[in-house]
């Protein structure tokens, strides 16, 4: 067994905790002794013990001499946990063997070298892509103090979103439409537009056989127009609700707050609420990141404001023809060269249906 064997068993820990450790990082850690495994574990949720932290505890002997495997730089600040240098140091720990760097500046390099400082060998880079691909959220929230935006489309075979008299239930399969709802519980924020909500009154919840916790609802309502006796309006007291907007109606902006929504208002020179506004303000709400299921004309304008990330595409097996609504409205583009280009990194399937998880390139230029 080598290096990446033990680190990609760190990350596969470490996807456990996917969902319940926002803000915080996804960290997977093994131990290992002479070959063999004595202690593994990962940050479970939110402001409990770190993944250095459980594997120590989860040792079946002692750690004394072993080497860590740990999917990101040991934390060495006093935050709602410990450090992690210091539990460490303590156990007599070895060697620690590092996946990636913690890009938070009060880290950033300092855990390792604290480690070294005190005798203990270490080791960096180990499946270094892997381990910042699946923090990908924490990097850019860390680091921009913004959110990072996924944003999520089902669609047929020839690009469309519904049937040319407006149906849409339901497009993708049951194992499509389960999968989104595990995204729901892994990202912190849910987003979409008053048209969404004027159209199909959804409750925006997370709804898994096994539970899962419901992301904030983040409703583009820029006149104010979301229905009193929607089930967004009527569940606001039970999953945290935010409608951004640029109305100025102060006993409207009243009305939704005694039934328990929270309102922010932006700039809107066109009359709409400022998307890259709007991210910089529920970034300092503390929402890390975002799914916008949209309808066409917001995802157009998602776009349009460069605040997308990443796209996840289902594709059914279907073809509608006509002139149904397609993923992404708006004006559109009148150049190629204007594209907004995305990278696929994995191409899975569910039952009948092709998912697509692709990385946002706004520039083919270089200037993004």
């Amino acid at each position: 067994m080598n290096d990446e064997f033990y680190m990609r068993r760190a990350l596969e820990l470490a996807t456990m905790g996917r969902g319940n450790t926002n803000p915080n990082p996804m960290v997977g850690a093994v131990i290992v002794k002479e070959g063999r495994i004595i202690g593994e574990g990962y940050h479970e949720r939110y402001g409990e013990l770190h993944a250095e932290r459980n594997a120590l505890k989860n040792c079946i002997e002692s750690p004394e001499g072993a080497t860590v495997y740990v999917s990101l730089e040991p934390c060495c600040h006093h935050g709602k946990t410990p450090p992690c240098t210091d539990a460490l140091i303590e156990s007599g720990i070895g060697k620690v063997v590092v996946g990636m760097l913690d890009v938070n500046p009060i880290v950033a390099g300092n855990g390792v070298n604290i480690l070294i400082d005190h005798g203990i060998e270490v080791v960096t880079g180990v499946l270094e892509d892997e381990c910042r691909r699946l923090n990908r959220i924490f990097i850019k929230y860390i680091t921009e103090k913004l959110p990072y935006v996924v944003m999520k489309y089902g669609m047929t075979a020839d690009g469309k979103i519904a049937t040319v008299t407006g149906e849409s239930k339901w497009i993708t399969g049951p194992s499509s439409r389960e999968n989104v709802h595990r995204t729901r519980h892994s990202l912190m924020g849910i987003m979409v537009g008053i048209g969404t909500v004027i159209a199909d009154d959804p409750m925006l919840d997370c709804r898994l056989p096994e539970g899962g916790k419901n992301p904030v609802r983040i409703i583009c309502d820029s006149s104010l127009r979301t229905p009193m006796d929607s089930k967004i309006v009527k569940t606001a007291t039970e999953i945290r609700t935010i409608i951004a907007t640029v109305s100025t109606d102060e006993s409207l902006i009243k009305e939704y707050e005694s039934k328990g929504l929270e309102v922010v208002r932006t700039s809107g020179g066109d009359g709409k609420v400022n998307l890259k506004e709007l991210m910089r303000i529920l970034g300092e709400m503390g929402i890390d990141s975002i799914l916008l299921e949209g309808g066409a004309q917001l995802n157009f304008s998602a776009l349009n404001s460069r605040i997308v990330d990443e796209v996840h595409t289902y594709i059914s097996p279907k073809i509608f023809g006509g002139d149904a609504k397609t993923p992404v409205g708006g004006k559109g583009i009148e150049k190629i060269d204007d594209a907004v280009m995305i990278k696929p990194f994995s191409i899975t399937g569910f039952d009948d249906d092709i998912f697509v998880e692709s990385e946002v390139r706004y520039s083919v230029h270089g200037d993004s």
